[in-house]
């Protein structure tokens, strides 16, 4: 089975690099670099994962996992926050936010393709 990614992340090389590497490794990636269109974007597209990264434009990375884990729908979705803040702080809100794995940049491939391999069983 292929897994279905959103990858929400508003710088264009970042998110061109994971998606290269994602479809590279088997993925179906979707991206999205606006918060304001990303709840609507997941519940559209039922993604089998979500990468989100910490700081966006509109929403918040943080805000969005809030709104994911408050509708029934997507509570359990697996969310990989993203960010190039590797702050204690930033990881300990996530993770209180139900973030399932906390990832800095930058981070290499093959860190990325294991992770998203975790995350979606795949």
């Amino acid at each position: 089975m292929t897994a279905r990614v959103l990858l929400i992340e508003d710088e264009p090389n970042i998110s061109e690099a994971i998606r290269f590497i994602l479809s590279r490794d088997g993925c179906d990636v979707t991206t999205l670099a606006d918060g304001h269109a990303a709840v609507a974007a997941v519940r559209a597209e039922k993604p089998d994962l979500v990468i989100l990264d910490l700081m966006l434009p509109g929403l918040s990375g943080l805000e969005i996992l809030n709104q994911l884990r408050a509708d029934p729908a997507t509570e359990t979705l697996p969310v990989m926050m993203l960010t190039a803040k590797g702050q204690g702080r930033d990881r300990e809100a996530a993770e209180r936010a139900g973030a399932n794995h906390f990832m800095t940049k930058p981070f290499s491939n093959d860190d990325m393709r294991a992770a998203v391999r975790s995350l979606t069983k795949g």
